[in-house]
């Protein structure tokens, strides 16, 4: 756990909640719980057709597996970051757990879907007509949107309270930073959402490809916040850098 604070904290930004706290309990819980809906199979197989089968489904599991620890690392980070557990922050968190939930089978739809059709598989019988493929597309971008949008609103809620969590100018740019790109990968969800809608009801499938979009919102945003933070780290004090008595 030393190890991990130590990871988070490399980037400067003071760690304020270093101890584990009954939120950051059922939290895991929950990510524990969302992680056990995406299993390949709760059955050990018994036919090597049983096994195959699992294994045609492992590239759709390891990416929600993926997709959620990037969720559960986020929310690690921003708990460790600032060791909020006001009134604000814990409905916040709520949504942010409920989303996850409800995220998960889109989610492992979506992309067992789009990893079978890449190894060739038929998907003739999973939609009964076109509508639907345009239903799963604002399902999956309405959760994807809200995902990122409640990230964002608890940096937000983080910000708000900065006078009492004595940010200093680097903490301050770098919560500023989170907003900012958290932000944008909502509005990424949002625009998803747009495309499917303007889309012929038969091409709304094609409104994921937007997601790939991230990489380059990711790109961006770094390039143009990079300099705001490395400039905010230049300026800093020894009182600044001084450890926080109530960190813990």
């Amino acid at each position: 756990m030393h190890a991990l604070h130590e990871h988070i904290a490399k980037d400067g930004f003071r760690l304020r909640g270093t101890a584990m706290s009954r939120l950051d309990a059922f939290s895991d819980i929950v990510f524990g719980f969302a992680i056990t809906l995406i299993v390949v199979s709760l059955e050990v197989p018994r036919t090597y057709d049983q096994l195959h089968a699992l294994l045609a489904g492992f590239p759709a599991f390891a990416i929600c597996f993926l997709f959620l620890f990037s969720l559960w690392w986020a929310h690690f980070r921003f708990f460790r970051r600032y060791g909020l557990h006001d009134a604000g922050t814990i409905a916040l968190n709520c949504a942010l757990l409920f989303m996850v939930l409800f995220y998960v089978y889109p989610l492992k739809f979506l992309f067992t879907l789009f990893i079978g059709q890449l190894l060739g598989h038929q998907s003739a019988n999973v939609f009964s007509n076109d509508n639907q493929i345009r239903e799963l597309m604002l399902i999956y971008g309405a959760g994807f949107m809200a995902v990122y949008l409640l990230f964002a609103a608890l940096y937000w809620n983080a910000w708000r309270q900065r006078l009492h969590l004595r940010l200093n100018p680097l903490e301050l740019a770098l919560t500023v930073s989170s907003i900012g790109n958290y932000a944008g990968l909502g509005c990424i969800g949002l625009l998803s959402i747009v495309l499917a809608f303007l889309l012929p009801v038969h091409d709304a499938g094609y409104a994921g490809y937007f997601f790939w979009s991230v990489g380059l919102w990711k790109f961006l945003h770094s390039s143009i916040t990079g300099r705001r933070v490395r400039a905010a780290r230049a300026l800093l004090t020894a009182g600044d850098r001084a450890a926080l008595p109530h960190a813990g």
